[in-house]
C-alpha cells in the first residue's frame, strides 16, 4: 500500500457496515449504537441519515434505494427523502438480538446475521433472503461476522468472533445457498477476534482485526499474506470502493 490517511468523519460508537456505492460515488457506512448511517462523497461533507434501530448492513436496490439490516428486520430506504419502509419482520418479536454483520452475494441474494445485544451465547443466527424469502443458515452463532464472498460466487466465509473462528462453505453460485457443511478456514489467538471481511478479485481474504490493530491478509490457501498495521485497536471492517 503506498499511502494511508485517516478520513476526518464522525466518531462512532461502533462503526461497521461500510459499503461503496458505485451509482452515488459514495462510501456509506453505518454507526450500529448511534442509530446513523453515514454517507460521504470524496471531500463533501458527511450526509447523516438517522436508523430505525441498530442498522448494521445493506444491500443497494439502485441509486436511491437500500435494503437495510435492523434490530427487527430488513427495512427499505430511500437515501435521497431519508424515508424508511419495513420489508422483512425478521426475529422481530426477540428483544435480545439485533442485526450485525452482512453482505451481498454476487447472485443477488443477502446474507446477514443477528447477535445479542450484550452478545449473549449463542443468540444470533446467519440468514439468506432472496427476493423475499427467508432462510435460517446457521444458528448458535454468538457474533455473526466476516460474512463475504468470491467473486465468482462460489465460496462463502463467515465468522463467530466470540470463537475467533472463520469458517469457508462451497455455495451454489446462482443463489448463494451452502452446498455441504462448513470447514474451518481460520482461527485466531483470543483477543484478536475475526471482524469485518471482504474477497479481492485474486481471491485473497481481508479481515479486520478487532482488538489487534490490523487488517490481515490470507490466501485461498489459508497462508498469510500480508498485514495492514493502524492506529486504532478495534478495526471492524475492511472495503474496496473508488471510481477506479
Amino acid at each position: 500500500m503506498d499511502s494511508m490517511q485517516v478520513c476526518n468523519v464522525p466518531v462512532c460508537e461502533l462503526g461497521e457496515g461500510i459499503f461503496w456505492h458505485p451509482e452515488r460515488g459514495s462510501f456509506c457506512w453505518f454507526d450500529i449504537l448511534g442509530k446513523k448511517l453515514y454517507e460521504q462523497v470524496e471531500d463533501q461533507p458527511v450526509r447523516v441519515i438517522d436508523c430505525p434501530g441498530n442498522a448494521s448492513a445493506a444491500a443497494r436496490i439502485d441509486e436511491k434505494r437500500l435494503m437495510v439490516a435492523v434490530d427487527d428486520g430488513l427495512h427499505i430506504l430511500d437515501m435521497d427523502s431519508k424515508s424508511w419502509e419495513p420489508y422483512l419482520a425478521v426475529e422481530a418479536d426477540n428483544s435480545v438480538t439485533r442485526s450485525n454483520d452482512s453482505r451481498v452475494h454476487p447472485s443477488g441474494s443477502f446474507w446477514f446475521g443477528t447477535m445479542g445485544r450484550n452478545a449473549e451465547k449463542e443468540a444470533g443466527s446467519i440468514y439468506h433472503v432472496s427476493q423475499g424469502k427467508l432462510q435460517l443458515l446457521y444458528s448458535n452463532i454468538t457474533i455473526p461476522n466476516a460474512t463475504c464472498f468470491t467473486e465468482d460466487g462460489a465460496t462463502g466465509y463467515f465468522a463467530d468472533s466470540a470463537l475467533s473462528t472463520v469458517w469457508r462453505v462451497k455455495l451454489d453460485p446462482a443463489t448463494g445457498l451452502p452446498q455441504g457443511e462448513r470447514e474451518v478456514f481460520l482461527t485466531f489467538e483470543q483477543g484478536s477476534g475475526p471482524d469485518g471481511a471482504v474477497v479481492d478479485v485474486d481471491g485473497n481474504f481481508w479481515i479486520a482485526l478487532w482488538g489487534a490493530y490490523k487488517v490481515a491478509v490470507f490466501r485461498p490457501d489459508g497462508s498469510s499474506l500480508t498485514e495492514l498495521s493502524l492506529t486504532a485497536s478495534n478495526v471492524s471492517c475492511p472495503v474496496f470502493g473508488g471510481k477506479d
